[in-house]
């Protein structure tokens, strides 16, 4: 039982992550929606000379930034309580859980750990990379408004591609939160899988986030239809 509360949190981010894209085909997601808007962010950026795009972009990397580091700080966090399993043991017993920990699950868990921030961080990283490389193609085409819709969406697409690994980072954060709650309890460790797993959904589909940005597009859509008209 022990070990699979230790590994059912990185099976639902795994599959998570792979069906999600299968749901998307016949229902948005706030993210898909959100890449309706950086397509159009980038079609307003061919029409100004402002450096409004460059603030935008300079926040958006900043974050990004912040959560890498952070991972890192957590990675190398956890290869020290790696070598420290013993020690860790006894720490956790004096809280009196009333919990036995062996020390393969406690390796295994871990080691589980370790992977989730470790694929985290690399996730941020290559955000971050995307985002600069975003920056640059921004600063590199016509802002006459004489821009290719090919050139548009290429950027557009890279900045979604930016914007889906940061999303990956941030729900390898999210899974993690029921990896921390197997230390007290197996069964909590499940209820906290689940929990968190309604709670990416909702936010995803049903969410008050999601019919805003859902209305806000739609308003953009019939603006766009009665200026080609």
């Amino acid at each position: 039982m022990a070990m699979f509360a230790s590994v059912f949190p990185v099976l639902c981010w795994i599959v998570y992550s792979y069906g999600i894209p299968l749901v998307e085909r016949r229902r948005p997601s706030l993210s898909v929606i959100m890449s309706m808007q950086r397509r159009r962010w980038v079609a307003a950026a061919t029409r100004r000379e402002t450096p409004m795009d460059a603030i935008i972009s300079g926040n958006l990397m900043q974050s990004v930034s912040l959560l890498a580091s952070t991972s890192v700080l957590l990675v190398l966090a956890i290869v020290a309580a790696l070598g420290q399993v013993p020690e860790l043991m006894k720490t956790l017993a004096t809280l009196g859980l009333g919990r036995d920990y062996s020390p393969s699950d406690m390796q295994i868990h871990v080691l589980l750990l370790l992977g989730i921030f470790a694929a985290s961080f690399f996730s941020f990283s290559l955000s971050l990379r995307q985002f600069n490389h975003f920056c640059i193609m921004i600063g590199a085409m016509e802002h006459d408004g004489t821009a290719p819709e090919d050139e548009i969406d290429a950027i557009a697409r890279l900045n979604s591609l930016a914007a889906k690994n940061f999303n990956n980072g941030i729900r390898a954060y999210y899974f993690a939160v029921p990896l921390i709650a197997w230390f007290a309890s197996d069964w909590l460790a499940i209820v906290v899988t689940l929990v968190t797993l309604g709670f990416i959904v909702h936010r995803e589909f049903f969410s008050s986030a999601h019919r805003i940005a859902a209305s806000v597009a739609l308003i953009a859509s019939r603006r766009d239809e009665e200026r080609q008209t």
